[in-house]
């Protein structure tokens, strides 16, 4: 006699076995942590938005979050009559002091990962240190050698600085970058044929667009909201953005007129922000694309 032994069959539940909670104390918690952290840096730029538009018998009659009753663009009219020079000096600063050490990082990256030349640890070392040096040490040698070379106070000395600075932490990202970059693919170029430019502008660069997009967006905050680089090396004919607006702030005469400094306020902070706006998701993504890998 054969028997057929069979599993009993289990119910069908359609249900999970435990449903996470929709609202636990925990996620209350998290959602009210976030809310107070947006609170906490947007409500100055509430303020600081609402007082640009303001007259100053408004802003002295009024309430400080109260909307403006009577808007008016004349505070950010006069704010860029005073910061515009500054303006156009960071953008003359900013460009180059982006691009050029984010070329050098690329190639110092790109030779480090796969060329591996003799002492490529130990120069990884040394660009490694770099970046971890504060600026406030390297000012007086920077000034004093800038000095004996006649060049201090020019445009090409602040953007110097500038890329002096940012070449170490370009070739770290870069150089993390391309470690994750398969082996077998440089190896593939080298088959057929390329060399150390050739597979670096056909085969890296293409692939570099993630990374390429985060070092620019931390360059170019970075130099466009530097102060103290710009104050010491740029000179008073190309003082940034920041230098004068500290002067606009900081001025002792006549009456303190806060719509006007709260626009040359935003004014200058108008690039970083529409930058994160713009390449906020492209940020994101060049990190997870092996920004911080290694």
């Amino acid at each position: 006699m054969n028997t057929t032994l069979q599993a009993p069959a289990m119910p069908f539940d359609s249900a999970p076995a435990t449903r996470r909670k929709r609202f636990s104390p925990a996620r209350i918690g998290v959602y009210a942590f976030l809310f107070s952290a947006a609170l906490y840096f947007l409500l100055p730029l509430y303020v600081m938005i609402i007082t640009s538009f303001k007259s100053m018998d408004e802003i002295r009659n009024g309430s400080v979050f109260a909307l403006p009753l009577l808007a008016t663009i004349e505070p950010w009219q006069n704010a860029w009559r005073q910061v515009s020079g500054g303006f156009w000096n960071s953008v003359a600063i900013t460009v180059p002091s982006t691009i050029i050490p984010i070329l050098l990082g690329a190639i110092n990256g790109y030779a480090l990962s796969f060329w591996r030349p003799r002492g490529a640890n130990f120069l990884f070392g040394v660009l490694l240190a770099g970046a971890f040096i504060p600026v406030q040490v390297m000012i007086y040698p920077l000034v004093w050698m800038m000095a004996r070379s006649g060049v201090f106070g020019t445009l090409p000395a602040i953007v110097l600085v500038h890329v002096i600075f940012g070449m170490p932490i370009m070739t770290l990202l870069f150089r993390n970058y391309y470690a994750s970059v398969p082996q077998e693919l440089f190896q593939a170029a080298r088959i057929d044929g390329g060399g150390f430019w050739r597979i670096f502008g056909q085969v890296m660069l293409p692939m570099s667009l993630p990374i390429i997009v985060v070092a620019a967006i931390m360059q170019v905050t970075g130099v466009w909201n530097d102060y103290i680089l710009g104050l010491v090396f740029a000179g008073r004919d190309n003082a940034p953005m920041t230098v004068q607006l500290n002067n606009v702030i900081n001025t002792t005469t006549g009456t303190r007129l806060y719509n006007v400094n709260m626009a040359a306020t935003m004014l200058t902070a108008a690039v970083p922000l529409a930058i994160y706006f713009i390449s906020g998701r492209w940020f994101v993504r060049g990190i997870a694309a092996g920004a911080v890998k290694g």
